[in-house]
């Protein structure tokens, strides 16, 4: 696992295949919060969403590279409620 320490607020998340998948707003327990204005798509569009530390491979500069391609990764993502 990754030192989540490391992720930095605006950073660009990207998925193992090198697709955008959002932008860090903070670390929050062991999830990533995505920005909103970055952070899903269609109905899930201006939420905050959440990518599990779990998820991270390595933080390389200003990008944090997730083990699952972008397109996969999309689909763990856990909605804010509330």
């Amino acid at each position: 696992m990754t030192d989540s320490s490391r992720i930095r607020e605006h950073m660009e998340v990207i998925g193992a295949d090198g697709v955008h998948v959002g932008t860090v707003d903070k670390v929050e327990g062991h999830r990533i919060k995505l920005t909103k204005a970055d952070s899903g798509q269609g109905s899930h569009e201006g939420h905050h969403h959440f990518i599990s530390i779990g998820l991270v491979a390595d933080v390389e500069g200003d990008r944090v590279r997730l083990s699952a391609n972008g397109d996969v990764a999309v689909t763990f993502e856990e909605e804010e409620t509330g």
